[in-house]
């Protein structure tokens, strides 16, 4: 157990390396996630199954919420923002299964998340605007905001690390407290509060990574919008 979470301890250490059970656990969601994914997709028909149908919902919501952030650009972000909602669904409901702890229960796995959304972020803005037009959104509508454009990129990806940490550790010990006191004589209650919350902590940070992603996109569009605008005038 270290300072990161609860209950994180190393399965392997290999010099240097240690492969703790955050990682392993991790690991093992990505290969379910990708398992399913693959058997889903392997034979799709017209009419629809049961699992099909499940999955096309899935599919179906996630486009829905990325359209109503991000319209112009929903095929681009969808292979990001599914990927990253399912993963935190999965990841947040592990805890469930005895002898499992949630990997997002540590602050080194949802510091990881919160860099890939900030990398991302830029990564979709250089991809869809180019390089001269994203960097030019960071000296608008003047140089001299630039070093508050930086805090508020790093103060956000720390706030989305600590904010799903926080929750999803404190929601465990919550959990691990109550079911040592009271032992299994309140095991339902704290089970579906444990899933109501794991899915909305889940809900909130691929929100928050969509706005952030969507945002720095449109920033982006309509600094373009504004230089071509002064070049016509």
């Amino acid at each position: 157990m270290d300072d990161s979470g609860i209950m994180v301890g190393t399965v392997l250490q290999l010099g240097p390396v240690q492969l703790t059970n955050t990682i392993v656990t991790t690991w093992v969601i990505m290969a379910v996630i990708g398992l399913c994914g693959w058997l889903v997709t392997r034979r799709l028909h017209m009419e629809p199954g049961p699992v099909q149908t499940v999955a096309e919902g899935i599919v179906s919501t996630i486009e829905e919420a990325i359209r109503g952030v991000a319209p112009d650009h929903v095929s681009q972000l969808l292979p990001f923002i599914g990927s990253l909602w399912i993963f935190l669904v999965v990841a947040n409901l592990s805890g469930l299964i005895p002898g499992v702890y949630s990997p997002t229960r540590d602050l080194s796995a949802t510091a990881s998340l919160a860099i890939l959304v900030f990398l991302s972020t830029h990564w979709f803005g250089i991809r869809i605007q180019g390089v001269k037009s994203y960097l030019r959104h960071y000296l608008t509508p003047s140089p001299l905001l630039l070093p508050f454009h930086i805090i508020s990129e790093i103060t956000r990806t720390i706030a989305l690390a600590v904010r799903l940490f926080g929750n999803i550790m404190s929601l465990e010990m919550a959990a691990l407290l109550i079911l040592l006191v009271a032992g299994f004589l309140a095991p339902i209650p704290i089970l579906m509060l444990h899933i109501i919350e794991a899915l909305v902590q889940a809900y909130i940070f691929g929100m928050l990574a969509l706005i952030y992603v969507a945002g720095g996109i449109q920033s982006q569009q309509l600094t373009q919008q504004k230089y071509r605008e002064n070049n016509e005038e």
